[in-house]
């Protein structure tokens, strides 16, 4: 481990040098690749620097201590000698996690598609809370959502919304959510005051780059149509929406936010390329057994990864055995404990196996 924490501080002195040469401003390119890879490495580096730093601490305080007579002083040596060595360990595991291997998507934008699932209207009514909960939660990070394309029922329900959330790092905060959420409450149309279970899908999906996949247009037939729905009269008065079919694989995508068919167009090969990037990745994820069980569930969209509990103000994630009495403020964007809880048991665990 040692020997790479050099080389990656030896390598991050050679970038800040780079950036120095009047050659490296004047190519933009090369100087915002050199800058990506600085502010990749300096995180690390800061945590070797002060680690090194720390245990420069402790040899001191040890040759002071074998010198000193005051007891005091041997007290006070004693206690900065503590510090250090806690400090020292607590850096040994931050590097640790530093190092781990990065997921090429996190800081990637996301398409987020949200299904109602079992339960009717009452799924569908909890499919648009959580499209409310994600959009709340992309404002409090200041990114930006563009929704796609939604089929609505009468009652303010959605049995189906896709929308990008753009932003940096949004597909590594909100990777762990792809899969099964399940609702249990009483339905406003319940007379018997009876608790329903419904659920619905989510399913996020990395943004990719036209390079990344390639898409025969041979095999995609477009179709246009009328959009309905919000829009004003620019959207709902001409033929800009388009409905897009992959005739290989059957997907379908619809996607009508946008005055202009062309615009709708990207977008809905935009969506195509991430879902068959996804089946790629869902296919490889299949075969991995072992890292699957490994992780913390980011990928196996049957499983059931959390309970909102509406009656008890619960919500539960399953696979990390977390449940926060705080069901208000979840559903009001409040994700973050959510995540960071998931984030720490994910690299909990690639540490166990690092280890091992």
């Amino acid at each position: 481990m040692f020997d790479r924490l050099e080389d990656l501080l030896i390598r991050y002195e050679e970038i800040v040098e780079e950036l120095g040469e009047p050659t490296v401003t004047a190519n933009p390119d090369r100087l915002r690749r050199l800058m990506k890879e600085q502010s990749d490495l300096t995180p690390i580096v800061e945590a070797y620097r002060e680690y090194k730093k720390r245990n420069r601490d402790i040899q001191d305080s040890l040759a002071m201590l074998e010198g000193e007579k005051d007891e005091e002083m041997r007290e006070l040596l004693k206690e900065e000698l503590a510090e250090a060595r806690n400090r020292v360990r607590e850096l040994e595991t931050e590097m640790k996690v530093l190092l781990l291997p990065k997921d090429p998507n996190d800081e990637k934008n996301v398409i987020v598609e949200i299904r109602a699932g079992a339960g009717g209207d009452e799924a569908a009514l909890f499919a648009a809370e959580m499209y409310r909960l994600y959009v709340r939660y992309a404002e409090r990070q200041r990114w930006r959502v563009e929704t796609m394309d939604v089929e609505e029922i009468g009652i303010g329900g959605m049995k189906y919304v896709s929308f990008m959330i753009t932003g940096q790092g949004a597909y590594s905060r909100l990777k762990y959510e792809s899969g099964v959420h399940r609702v249990q409450r009483v339905p406003e149309t319940e007379s018997g005051g009876r608790i329903h279970t419904s659920t619905i899908t989510v399913a996020i999906m990395p943004e990719v780059e036209d390079f990344a996949v390639e898409i025969d247009m041979n095999d995609c037939r477009f179709d246009v149509f009328r959009a309905s729905g919000n829009g004003g009269q620019c959207v709902n008065t001409t033929d800009s929406a388009v409905r897009l079919t992959h005739i290989p694989t059957g997907i379908v995508i619809s996607c009508q936010d946008e005055k202009s068919q062309l615009k709708n167009k990207d977008k809905a090969l935009k969506v195509l390329r991430a879902k068959l990037y996804d089946l790629e990745q869902q296919k490889r994820h299949d075969e991995e057994a072992e890292l699957r069980r490994s992780q913390v569930g980011t990928g196996d969209r049957s499983e059931k990864i959390r309970t909102y509990n509406f009656p008890q103000g619960r919500v539960t994630d399953h696979r990390i055995k977390l449940t926060l009495y705080k069901i208000d403020s979840v559903m009001d964007g409040d994700l973050q404990e959510l995540i960071d809880s998931l984030t720490a048991a994910d690299q909990a665990a690639k540490l166990a196996k690092m280890n091992a």
